[in-house]
């Protein structure tokens, strides 16, 4: 099993930025791949982005390039997001989902094995 711990989420203006954190645990060797998704009231949960833990590769939903950027400390088994210019559009629990490898159904929620709790993100506007 995986243990995923998101933090980082509050209340912030629009334009403004946040940090969200995704700390893993547990059998983290059986997982490559991180991920960022979101789910704003009355919606769907949607992809955001992910990262390699191996190399470092990155993927973006295109509603957050430019904008978000996937990193990881691979020393502290920990994922970041780091998000500037939110919009209230932004707002949205955020949560980190781990899974085995890299591929094309890397955008795809059910292609993840693991979650975390969720951090709720808000945007004032």
């Amino acid at each position: 099993q995986v243990q995923l711990v998101e933090s980082g989420g509050g209340l912030v203006q629009a334009g403004g930025s946040l940090r969200l954190s995704c700390a893993a645990s547990g059998r983290t060797f059986s997982t490559n791949v991180m991920g960022w998704f979101r789910q704003a009231p009355g919606k769907e949960r949607e992809f955001v982005a992910a990262i390699s833990w191996s190399v470092g590769s990155t993927y973006y939903a295109n509603s957050v390039k430019g904008r978000f950027a996937i990193s990881r400390d691979n020393a502290k088994n920990t994922v970041y997001l780091h998000m500037i210019r939110l919009t209230a559009e932004d707002t949205a629990v955020y949560y980190c989902a781990a899974r085995s490898g890299w591929g094309p159904m890397i955008s795809i929620d059910s292609s993840y094995d693991y979650w975390g709790q969720g951090t709720q993100v808000t945007v004032s506007s």
